[in-house]
């Protein structure tokens, strides 16, 4: 098993792709825990689990989340994608 809890907040976007690429190949066959408040660090996750206040709110699919326009997921990603809009209008480059 392999968690990471933020492991890559620190890091540049193509650095945190990379970062990314690598655990989806080299742990494959593993069981990874990922905390972490960055969208795409998630987007490609088997499954995703969404707490408040620590409680569980939802856990899923990301595809089947975002399937629901009413979920917590859903709304998650729909207020990152408006601030990465906004950072681009103002020539800020940055990944959600």
């Amino acid at each position: 098993m392999l968690l990471l809890d933020e492991a890559t907040s620190a890091i540049d976007p193509k650095t945190d792709a990379l970062v990314q690429e690598t655990i989806k190949t080299q742990f494959a066959d593993r069981t990874v825990i990922t905390v972490a408040h960055r969208i795409d660090t998630i987007l490609h996750s088997d499954r995703v689990l969404v707490l408040d206040a620590g409680t569980v709110r939802e856990f899923d699919a990301p595809d089947a989340l975002l399937a629901d326009r009413d979920s917590a997921f859903a709304g998650i990603v729909r207020e990152a994608q408006l601030k990465q809009e906004k950072k681009t209008e103002k020539g800020e480059d940055q990944v959600l």
